[in-house]
């Protein structure tokens, strides 16, 4: 068994996708096509600028992708999971995984 083997699964978290809003909202992207801010501002329990930040750290990090439109009466943004995002998430998914197998030994 090598260090890198021994090491706890906790050690090996993306701190961008672990944070509670960012895994919520990778996690909603994952379940559909795009969805809007308004939607994700709900469904998390967020505020306009706390989700905006959120949303600045996952676009910095290629997990999503913006897309600003106008509906005819006012703007809209919409967020789009990126592959790099859906990968990070499958990983973040299986690390948590693997914690839960070592705290039911």
């Amino acid at each position: 068994m090598t260090a890198q083997d021994a090491r706890h699964p906790l050690a090996a978290l993306d701190e961008t996708v672990h944070q509670r809003a960012r895994l919520g909202i990778l996690a909603i992207l994952n379940e559909t096509k795009e969805a809007d801010f308004s939607h994700l501002k709900q469904a998390l329990g967020l505020t306009d600028g706390n989700l905006g930040r959120h949303l600045e750290v996952l676009v910095e990090a290629g997990h999503v992708t913006l897309r600003k439109r106008s509906d005819g009466r006012r703007n809209r943004t919409w967020v789009r999971i990126t592959a790099q995002g859906r990968r990070a998430l499958r990983s973040e998914v299986e690390l948590l995984r693997q914690l839960l197998l070592t705290t039911e030994r």
